[in-house]
């Protein structure tokens, strides 16, 4: 479907972030991206170059205000107990002036770190 009108660009301002079916309304940004791994395969007899896609890697990250300590508590209480938290994060962007609304699930989310909760913290998942 063609874009009629720059109003059909999706903003994030109508954008949702909900934490193992909690809204986080703290949220300002959020990114999720999957890298492919590829490994070159040669063939007889033809120049180019080509690749098959032989894993996946994904990593991400999410923005937060300061509003409480949401994150440290999910996180610290079991890394303290011996545990690997693990998460499943939804995202929801559903603007009234796009063509329709999206939504992505991610399973057995590992955050990498928390950032002290001065300014705008990054806390970065894969």
């Amino acid at each position: 479907m063609a874009m009629d009108s720059t109003k059909r660009v999706m903003s994030g301002t109508w954008g949702e972030l909900w934490l193992d079916g909690e809204l986080v309304a703290e949220c300002y940004k959020f990114q999720a991206k999957v890298t492919l791994n590829k490994e070159e395969i040669p063939q007889c007899g033809v120049m180019w170059t080509d690749y098959k896609v032989k894993s996946m890697n994904g990593k991400g990250s999410v923005g937060l205000y300061k509003v409480n300590s949401r994150m440290a508590n999910k996180i610290g209480n079991d890394i303290r107990q011996g545990k690997d938290p693990r998460f499943t994060i939804i995202s929801k962007l559903d603007d009234p002036d796009a063509y329709g609304a999206e939504r992505v699930a991610i399973k057995n989310v590992s955050f990498d770190d928390l950032t002290s909760p001065t300014g705008k913290p990054p806390y970065s998942a894969r």
